[in-house]
Protein backbone atom coordinates (compact mmCIF):
# COMPACT_ATOMS: atom_id res chain seq x y z
CA UNK A 1 0.00 0.00 0.00
CA UNK A 2 2.88 2.31 0.89
CA UNK A 3 4.79 1.61 -2.38
CA UNK A 4 1.50 2.68 -4.46
CA UNK A 5 1.13 6.00 -3.29
CA UNK A 6 3.75 7.19 -5.29
CA UNK A 7 1.49 5.62 -8.23
CA UNK A 8 -0.47 7.70 -10.52
CA UNK A 9 -3.70 8.14 -10.83
CA UNK A 10 -7.14 6.37 -13.10
CA UNK A 11 -8.42 8.07 -16.18
CA UNK A 12 -11.67 8.49 -17.23
CA UNK A 13 -13.43 9.72 -20.27
CA UNK A 14 -16.51 11.73 -20.08
CA UNK A 15 -18.03 10.38 -23.24
CA UNK A 16 -17.63 13.98 -25.07
CA UNK A 17 -13.96 13.48 -25.73
CA UNK A 18 -13.07 15.25 -22.38
CA UNK A 19 -10.23 13.04 -20.18
CA UNK A 20 -9.87 13.57 -16.52
CA UNK A 21 -8.09 12.24 -13.39
CA UNK A 22 -9.86 9.95 -10.75
CA UNK A 23 -7.84 10.91 -7.50
CA UNK A 24 -9.43 8.30 -5.57
CA UNK A 25 -7.81 5.63 -7.59
CA UNK A 26 -4.66 4.56 -8.38
CA UNK A 27 -4.31 3.36 -12.48
CA UNK A 28 -3.93 -0.45 -12.26
CA UNK A 29 -2.65 -3.12 -15.68
CA UNK A 30 -4.27 -5.73 -17.11
CA UNK A 31 -2.53 -9.01 -17.66
CA UNK A 32 -4.50 -11.52 -19.86
CA UNK A 33 -7.58 -11.08 -18.00
CA UNK A 34 -6.58 -10.15 -14.63
CA UNK A 35 -6.41 -6.54 -12.91
CA UNK A 36 -2.97 -6.19 -11.04
CA UNK A 37 -1.43 -3.62 -9.75
CA UNK A 38 1.43 -1.97 -11.37
CA UNK A 39 5.00 -1.29 -10.04
CA UNK A 40 5.46 2.96 -10.05
CA UNK A 41 8.92 2.54 -11.17
CA UNK A 42 7.26 0.88 -14.58
CA UNK A 43 5.67 4.15 -15.52
CA UNK A 44 6.83 6.17 -17.97
CA UNK A 45 6.01 9.32 -19.28
CA UNK A 46 3.83 8.56 -22.33
CA UNK A 47 6.16 9.05 -25.32
CA UNK A 48 5.75 11.95 -27.85
CA UNK A 49 3.38 10.60 -30.65
CA UNK A 50 1.64 9.07 -28.29
CA UNK A 51 -2.32 9.48 -27.84
CA UNK A 52 -5.27 8.21 -25.77
CA UNK A 53 -8.43 6.30 -26.62
CA UNK A 54 -11.86 6.48 -24.56
CA UNK A 55 -13.18 2.60 -24.44
CA UNK A 56 -17.22 2.79 -24.72
CA UNK A 57 -19.02 0.70 -22.82
CA UNK A 58 -16.06 -0.09 -20.40
CA UNK A 59 -15.18 1.29 -16.67
CA UNK A 60 -11.91 1.48 -15.95
CA UNK A 61 -10.37 -0.90 -12.75
CA UNK A 62 -8.39 1.19 -10.14
CA UNK A 63 -7.12 0.80 -6.49
CA UNK A 64 -9.27 2.88 -4.07
CA UNK A 65 -6.06 5.14 -2.42
CA UNK A 66 -8.18 4.91 0.99
CA UNK A 67 -8.76 0.91 1.17
CA UNK A 68 -6.18 -0.32 -0.92
CA UNK A 69 -9.12 -2.32 -3.06
CA UNK A 70 -9.60 -2.67 -6.39
CA UNK A 71 -12.94 -1.15 -7.47
CA UNK A 72 -14.77 0.21 -10.76
CA UNK A 73 -14.79 4.06 -12.12
CA UNK A 74 -18.34 4.45 -12.42
CA UNK A 75 -17.37 8.74 -13.42
CA UNK A 76 -16.93 8.13 -17.10
CA UNK A 77 -15.52 5.47 -19.89
CA UNK A 78 -12.23 3.77 -18.83
CA UNK A 79 -9.15 5.49 -21.03
CA UNK A 80 -6.30 3.60 -22.67
CA UNK A 81 -2.99 4.69 -24.74
CA UNK A 82 -1.45 4.18 -27.76
CA UNK A 83 1.87 4.16 -27.40
CA UNK A 84 4.42 4.68 -30.68
CA UNK A 85 6.61 2.55 -31.97
CA UNK A 86 9.96 1.46 -30.74
CA UNK A 87 8.19 1.44 -26.87
CA UNK A 88 6.65 -2.03 -25.69
CA UNK A 89 3.60 -1.57 -23.52
CA UNK A 90 4.15 -3.54 -20.33
CA UNK A 91 0.23 -3.57 -19.08
CA UNK A 92 -3.04 -3.40 -20.84
CA UNK A 93 -5.69 -1.26 -19.84
CA UNK A 94 -7.78 -2.34 -17.13
CA UNK A 95 -11.70 -1.88 -17.10
CA UNK A 96 -15.10 -4.47 -16.82
CA UNK A 97 -16.57 -4.67 -20.04
CA UNK A 98 -20.25 -3.93 -20.25
CA UNK A 99 -22.56 -6.27 -22.15
CA UNK A 100 -23.90 -3.59 -25.06
CA UNK A 101 -19.68 -2.26 -25.67
CA UNK A 102 -18.80 -2.26 -29.04
CA UNK A 103 -15.85 -3.87 -30.78
CA UNK A 104 -12.58 -2.02 -30.12
CA UNK A 105 -11.17 -0.91 -33.56
CA UNK A 106 -7.26 -2.59 -34.72
CA UNK A 107 -5.20 -0.33 -31.82
CA UNK A 108 -3.06 -0.88 -28.98
CA UNK A 109 -4.87 -0.48 -25.70
CA UNK A 110 -1.43 0.16 -23.39
CA UNK A 111 -2.59 1.26 -19.59
CA UNK A 112 -2.61 4.97 -19.10
CA UNK A 113 -2.43 7.06 -16.02
CA UNK A 114 -1.78 10.89 -14.69
CA UNK A 115 0.36 12.10 -12.44
CA UNK A 116 2.11 15.58 -11.97
CA UNK A 117 0.31 17.43 -15.13
CA UNK A 118 1.43 14.96 -16.70
CA UNK A 119 0.10 11.15 -18.84
CA UNK A 120 1.68 7.93 -17.88
CA UNK A 121 2.54 4.60 -19.67
CA UNK A 122 4.18 1.51 -18.32
CA UNK A 123 6.47 0.62 -21.40
CA UNK A 124 10.14 0.31 -22.23
CA UNK A 125 11.89 1.81 -24.71
CA UNK A 126 13.12 -1.12 -26.81
CA UNK A 127 14.27 0.50 -29.67
CA UNK A 128 16.80 3.46 -30.40
CA UNK A 129 16.36 4.44 -34.21
CA UNK A 130 14.37 7.11 -34.65
CA UNK A 131 13.02 6.45 -37.94
CA UNK A 132 9.24 6.65 -36.79
CA UNK A 133 9.32 9.46 -34.99
CA UNK A 134 6.83 12.25 -35.38
CA UNK A 135 8.94 14.96 -34.96
CA UNK A 136 10.84 13.64 -37.51
CA UNK A 137 8.67 13.74 -40.84
CA UNK A 138 8.60 16.75 -42.30
CA UNK A 139 5.43 17.85 -44.14
CA UNK A 140 7.13 20.04 -46.63
CA UNK A 141 9.64 17.82 -47.59
CA UNK A 142 6.89 14.79 -47.60
CA UNK A 143 5.23 16.23 -50.06
CA UNK A 144 8.09 17.18 -52.28
CA UNK A 145 9.06 14.10 -52.54
CA UNK A 146 5.18 12.84 -53.49
CA UNK A 147 5.46 15.60 -56.38
CA UNK A 148 8.94 14.37 -57.38
CA UNK A 149 8.47 10.28 -57.60
CA UNK A 150 4.79 10.69 -58.62
CA UNK A 151 6.41 13.04 -61.67
CA UNK A 152 9.43 10.76 -62.03
CA UNK A 153 7.63 7.57 -62.36
CA UNK A 154 3.92 8.34 -63.82
CA UNK A 155 2.89 4.89 -65.28
CA UNK A 156 4.33 3.15 -61.87
CA UNK A 157 1.02 1.93 -60.13
CA UNK A 158 3.04 1.25 -56.78
CA UNK A 159 4.75 4.75 -56.50
CA UNK A 160 0.92 5.52 -56.71
CA UNK A 161 -0.25 3.27 -54.52
CA UNK A 162 2.61 4.26 -52.28
CA UNK A 163 1.39 8.00 -52.32
CA UNK A 164 -2.11 8.10 -52.35
CA UNK A 165 -2.65 5.17 -50.15
CA UNK A 166 -0.07 5.23 -48.29
CA UNK A 167 1.45 8.08 -47.85
CA UNK A 168 -1.40 10.71 -48.13
CA UNK A 169 -4.26 8.50 -47.03
CA UNK A 170 -3.14 6.49 -44.01
CA UNK A 171 0.17 8.67 -42.79
CA UNK A 172 1.69 5.56 -43.37
CA UNK A 173 5.69 5.92 -41.11
CA UNK A 174 7.35 3.54 -43.75
CA UNK A 175 5.62 5.50 -47.06
CA UNK A 176 6.33 8.50 -45.22
CA UNK A 177 9.90 8.41 -44.84
CA UNK A 178 10.40 6.58 -48.69
CA UNK A 179 9.05 10.06 -50.08
CA UNK A 180 11.73 12.19 -47.28
CA UNK A 181 14.35 9.85 -49.27
CA UNK A 182 15.45 7.61 -46.11
CA UNK A 183 15.61 4.41 -44.88
CA UNK A 184 13.09 1.55 -45.35
CA UNK A 185 11.46 1.87 -48.62
CA UNK A 186 8.22 -0.24 -48.55
CA UNK A 187 7.89 -2.51 -51.39
CA UNK A 188 4.23 -4.08 -51.49
CA UNK A 189 3.56 -6.65 -53.61
CA UNK A 190 0.40 -9.33 -53.08
CA UNK A 191 -3.20 -8.48 -52.98
CA UNK A 192 -4.05 -11.99 -51.98
CA UNK A 193 -3.44 -13.94 -48.52
CA UNK A 194 -3.14 -17.47 -47.45
CA UNK A 195 -4.05 -17.11 -44.02
CA UNK A 196 -7.41 -15.39 -42.58
CA UNK A 197 -5.64 -13.39 -38.88
CA UNK A 198 -8.43 -12.89 -37.01
CA UNK A 199 -6.59 -9.00 -36.73
CA UNK A 200 -5.82 -8.65 -40.25
CA UNK A 201 -5.33 -4.82 -40.84
CA UNK A 202 -6.23 -4.92 -44.53
CA UNK A 203 -8.91 -6.86 -45.20
CA UNK A 204 -11.95 -8.19 -42.82
CA UNK A 205 -15.04 -9.40 -43.34
CA UNK A 206 -18.34 -7.87 -44.09
CA UNK A 207 -20.20 -9.48 -41.12
CA UNK A 208 -16.83 -8.91 -38.98
CA UNK A 209 -17.67 -6.28 -36.11
CA UNK A 210 -14.61 -4.39 -36.36
CA UNK A 211 -13.45 -2.56 -39.91
CA UNK A 212 -9.68 -3.06 -41.50
CA UNK A 213 -8.04 0.03 -40.73
CA UNK A 214 -6.61 0.31 -44.38
CA UNK A 215 -7.34 -0.81 -48.19
CA UNK A 216 -5.33 -3.85 -49.16
CA UNK A 217 -3.08 -3.54 -52.56
CA UNK A 218 -5.75 -3.94 -55.07
CA UNK A 219 -2.94 -5.18 -58.34
CA UNK A 220 -0.29 -7.44 -58.82
CA UNK A 221 2.80 -5.73 -59.40
CA UNK A 222 5.71 -6.31 -61.77
CA UNK A 223 9.13 -6.97 -61.30
CA UNK A 224 9.46 -4.01 -63.57
CA UNK A 225 7.66 -1.39 -61.85
CA UNK A 226 9.36 -2.57 -58.14
CA UNK A 227 12.78 -2.29 -59.72
CA UNK A 228 12.39 0.91 -61.26
CA UNK A 229 12.07 2.51 -57.60
CA UNK A 230 13.73 0.26 -55.26
CA UNK A 231 17.07 1.00 -57.10
CA UNK A 232 17.61 4.59 -57.11
CA UNK A 233 16.55 4.04 -53.37
CA UNK A 234 19.07 1.99 -52.31
CA UNK A 235 21.71 3.98 -54.29
CA UNK A 236 20.88 7.25 -52.52
CA UNK A 237 18.81 6.65 -49.29
CA UNK A 238 21.32 6.62 -46.04
CA UNK A 239 20.54 3.35 -44.57
CA UNK A 240 18.87 2.04 -47.08
CA UNK A 241 16.35 -1.21 -46.88
CA UNK A 242 13.81 -3.07 -49.70
CA UNK A 243 11.07 -4.61 -47.61
CA UNK A 244 8.27 -6.51 -49.51
CA UNK A 245 5.35 -7.41 -47.56
CA UNK A 246 3.21 -4.27 -45.66
CA UNK A 247 0.13 -4.14 -43.59
CA UNK A 248 -1.56 -2.64 -47.21
CA UNK A 249 -1.08 -6.09 -48.57
CA UNK A 250 -1.98 -10.05 -48.76
CA UNK A 251 1.03 -12.70 -48.26
CA UNK A 252 4.13 -11.47 -50.26
CA UNK A 253 5.51 -15.24 -50.69
CA UNK A 254 2.50 -15.73 -52.63
CA UNK A 255 4.10 -13.54 -55.16
CA UNK A 256 7.34 -15.33 -54.65
CA UNK A 257 8.55 -15.51 -58.46
CA UNK A 258 7.79 -11.75 -59.13
CA UNK A 259 10.26 -10.65 -55.84
CA UNK A 260 12.96 -13.54 -57.61
CA UNK A 261 13.01 -11.51 -60.42
CA UNK A 262 12.89 -8.26 -58.58
CA UNK A 263 15.83 -8.94 -56.37
CA UNK A 264 17.96 -10.21 -59.15
CA UNK A 265 17.33 -7.26 -61.51
CA UNK A 266 18.09 -5.26 -58.41
CA UNK A 267 20.89 -6.50 -57.53
CA UNK A 268 22.25 -6.40 -61.30
CA UNK A 269 22.22 -2.60 -60.62
CA UNK A 270 23.02 -2.36 -57.29
CA UNK A 271 25.27 -4.20 -54.60
CA UNK A 272 24.31 -1.13 -51.59
CA UNK A 273 21.56 -1.43 -48.80
CA UNK A 274 19.59 -4.36 -47.78
CA UNK A 275 16.70 -6.33 -49.42
CA UNK A 276 14.11 -7.75 -47.01
CA UNK A 277 10.89 -9.72 -46.26
CA UNK A 278 8.22 -9.25 -44.01
CA UNK A 279 6.04 -12.57 -44.17
CA UNK A 280 4.35 -15.36 -42.27
CA UNK A 281 7.06 -17.82 -43.95
CA UNK A 282 4.57 -19.90 -44.89
CA UNK A 283 5.85 -21.21 -48.01
CA UNK A 284 10.23 -22.51 -46.70
CA UNK A 285 10.85 -23.47 -50.44
CA UNK A 286 9.67 -19.81 -52.07
CA UNK A 287 11.96 -18.58 -49.03
CA UNK A 288 14.69 -21.13 -50.22
CA UNK A 289 14.61 -19.48 -53.98
CA UNK A 290 14.45 -15.84 -52.81
CA UNK A 291 17.41 -16.29 -50.66
CA UNK A 292 19.16 -17.84 -53.59
CA UNK A 293 18.57 -14.49 -55.78
CA UNK A 294 19.99 -12.07 -52.67
CA UNK A 295 17.33 -12.02 -49.94
CA UNK A 296 19.65 -10.19 -47.08
CA UNK A 297 16.07 -11.01 -44.28
CA UNK A 298 13.25 -11.84 -43.31
CA UNK A 299 10.55 -10.96 -40.62
CA UNK A 300 7.97 -13.56 -39.59
CA UNK A 301 5.02 -12.23 -37.66
CA UNK A 302 3.39 -14.27 -35.29
CA UNK A 303 1.16 -13.52 -32.02
CA UNK A 304 2.96 -17.10 -30.33
CA UNK A 305 5.79 -19.66 -30.38
CA UNK A 306 3.20 -22.28 -29.37
CA UNK A 307 1.62 -23.77 -32.67
CA UNK A 308 -1.80 -24.09 -31.27
CA UNK A 309 -2.44 -20.12 -30.45
CA UNK A 310 -0.19 -19.30 -33.69
CA UNK A 311 -3.00 -21.56 -35.70
CA UNK A 312 -6.21 -20.62 -34.00
CA UNK A 313 -5.09 -16.33 -34.36
CA UNK A 314 -3.74 -16.71 -37.85
CA UNK A 315 -6.02 -19.38 -39.39
CA UNK A 316 -3.30 -20.70 -41.97
CA UNK A 317 -4.99 -21.86 -45.37
CA UNK A 318 -2.38 -25.05 -46.43
CA UNK A 319 0.58 -24.45 -44.74
CA UNK A 320 1.42 -24.64 -40.72
CA UNK A 321 3.22 -23.50 -37.89
CA UNK A 322 6.43 -26.27 -38.78
CA UNK A 323 6.53 -24.16 -42.11
CA UNK A 324 7.53 -20.92 -40.52
CA UNK A 325 10.07 -22.39 -38.11
CA UNK A 326 11.48 -23.83 -41.74
CA UNK A 327 11.73 -20.61 -43.27
CA UNK A 328 13.60 -18.97 -40.59
CA UNK A 329 16.02 -21.99 -40.46
CA UNK A 330 16.55 -21.54 -44.17
CA UNK A 331 17.15 -17.76 -43.87
CA UNK A 332 19.73 -18.79 -40.81
CA UNK A 333 21.44 -21.54 -43.21
CA UNK A 334 21.85 -19.12 -45.74
CA UNK A 335 23.49 -16.81 -43.52
CA UNK A 336 20.72 -14.33 -43.41
CA UNK A 337 19.05 -12.39 -41.11
CA UNK A 338 16.19 -13.73 -39.18
CA UNK A 339 13.67 -11.83 -37.12
CA UNK A 340 10.23 -12.25 -35.77
CA UNK A 341 7.49 -9.70 -35.54
CA UNK A 342 6.23 -10.90 -31.74
CA UNK A 343 3.04 -9.45 -31.13
CA UNK A 344 3.32 -8.99 -27.03
CA UNK A 345 0.00 -9.27 -25.04
CA UNK A 346 0.37 -9.47 -21.43
CA UNK A 347 -0.36 -12.32 -19.63
CA UNK A 348 -0.19 -14.54 -23.01
CA UNK A 349 3.78 -13.67 -24.53
CA UNK A 350 4.60 -13.66 -20.66
CA UNK A 351 3.63 -16.97 -19.64
CA UNK A 352 6.53 -19.78 -18.31
CA UNK A 353 4.34 -22.10 -21.30
CA UNK A 354 5.36 -19.89 -24.04
CA UNK A 355 8.37 -18.84 -22.86
CA UNK A 356 10.04 -22.17 -23.17
CA UNK A 357 8.16 -22.41 -26.87
CA UNK A 358 9.89 -19.35 -27.53
CA UNK A 359 13.27 -20.31 -25.91
CA UNK A 360 12.85 -23.62 -28.59
CA UNK A 361 12.05 -21.29 -31.32
CA UNK A 362 14.74 -18.72 -31.04
CA UNK A 363 17.66 -22.26 -30.66
CA UNK A 364 15.74 -24.50 -32.98
CA UNK A 365 16.34 -21.49 -35.74
CA UNK A 366 19.19 -19.59 -34.68
CA UNK A 367 17.09 -16.64 -34.68
CA UNK A 368 18.87 -13.13 -34.91
CA UNK A 369 16.37 -10.78 -33.45
CA UNK A 370 13.06 -10.18 -31.79
CA UNK A 371 10.79 -7.28 -32.73
CA UNK A 372 8.59 -6.99 -29.62
CA UNK A 373 5.72 -5.62 -31.00
CA UNK A 374 2.42 -3.88 -29.60
CA UNK A 375 -0.33 -6.09 -30.56
CA UNK A 376 -3.02 -3.93 -32.32
CA UNK A 377 -6.13 -5.61 -31.26
CA UNK A 378 -9.79 -5.45 -28.80
CA UNK A 379 -7.97 -7.64 -25.86
CA UNK A 380 -11.31 -8.92 -24.74
CA UNK A 381 -12.21 -9.66 -28.39
CA UNK A 382 -8.84 -11.45 -29.31
CA UNK A 383 -9.04 -13.97 -26.14
CA UNK A 384 -12.71 -14.80 -26.78
CA UNK A 385 -12.07 -15.78 -30.50
CA UNK A 386 -8.95 -17.87 -29.76
CA UNK A 387 -10.85 -19.70 -26.76
CA UNK A 388 -8.76 -18.91 -23.93
CA UNK A 389 -10.94 -18.33 -21.17
CA UNK A 390 -7.75 -18.94 -18.39
CA UNK A 391 -4.06 -17.08 -19.27
CA UNK A 392 -2.40 -18.39 -16.01
CA UNK A 393 -0.04 -16.18 -14.45
CA UNK A 394 1.86 -13.76 -16.38
CA UNK A 395 5.64 -13.34 -14.90
CA UNK A 396 5.50 -9.95 -16.05
CA UNK A 397 6.86 -8.64 -19.81
CA UNK A 398 9.62 -6.61 -18.12
CA UNK A 399 10.95 -9.77 -16.47
CA UNK A 400 10.38 -11.67 -20.09
CA UNK A 401 12.84 -9.14 -21.59
CA UNK A 402 15.33 -9.62 -18.52
CA UNK A 403 15.38 -13.50 -18.74
CA UNK A 404 15.44 -13.65 -22.29
CA UNK A 405 18.22 -11.08 -22.74
CA UNK A 406 20.25 -13.24 -19.89
CA UNK A 407 19.37 -16.45 -21.35
CA UNK A 408 20.05 -15.24 -25.25
CA UNK A 409 22.92 -12.34 -24.97
CA UNK A 410 23.52 -12.37 -28.85
CA UNK A 411 19.88 -11.94 -29.76
CA UNK A 412 18.80 -8.76 -30.74
CA UNK A 413 16.00 -6.62 -29.64
CA UNK A 414 14.16 -4.02 -31.36
CA UNK A 415 10.82 -2.91 -33.01
CA UNK A 416 12.25 -2.22 -36.57
CA UNK A 417 13.80 -4.16 -39.78
CA UNK A 418 17.65 -3.17 -39.48
CA UNK A 419 20.18 -2.09 -42.11
CA UNK A 420 22.98 -3.54 -43.47
CA UNK A 421 24.89 -1.37 -41.73
CA UNK A 422 23.70 -2.85 -38.42
CA UNK A 423 23.28 -6.25 -39.54
CA UNK A 424 27.30 -6.64 -39.96
CA UNK A 425 27.73 -5.09 -36.68
CA UNK A 426 26.87 -1.60 -36.11
CA UNK A 427 23.78 -1.96 -34.13
CA UNK A 428 23.93 0.99 -32.01
CA UNK A 429 24.49 3.87 -35.10
CA UNK A 430 22.49 6.84 -34.51
CA UNK A 431 20.34 8.04 -37.48
CA UNK A 432 19.66 11.33 -35.72
CA UNK A 433 21.90 12.84 -37.47
CA UNK A 434 19.49 12.10 -40.31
Amino acid sequence: MAKLRSSPFLLYSDGQGQIFEDKTLWAVGRSGWDAIPIDPSDWIELPSGGSLYELPGRRGIGIDVESGEMRLCEKGWAVAAFIPPAHTGLYLAAYETGPDAPTLPLFCYTAAAWKNEKFYVPAVRIEEDIRQECDGFVPERISKGVEQLTTAYPHNRLIKHLADNCCNTYQCPAARNFFMGRWECPVPSSPACNANCIGCISFQPEEETIPSTQDRLSFRPSAEEIVEFTVPHLESAPFPIVSFGQGCEGEPLLMWETIKESIIEIRRHTKKGSININTNGSKPDAVRELMRAGLDSIRVSTNSARRAIYESYYRPNNYTFDDIVESLKIVSDAGGWTSINYFVFPGMTDTEEEYQALRKLIRDTGLSMIQWRNFNIDPDWYLGRIGITETGEGMGIKKLLAITREEFPDLKFGYFNPPMERIRGDFQEDFAHF
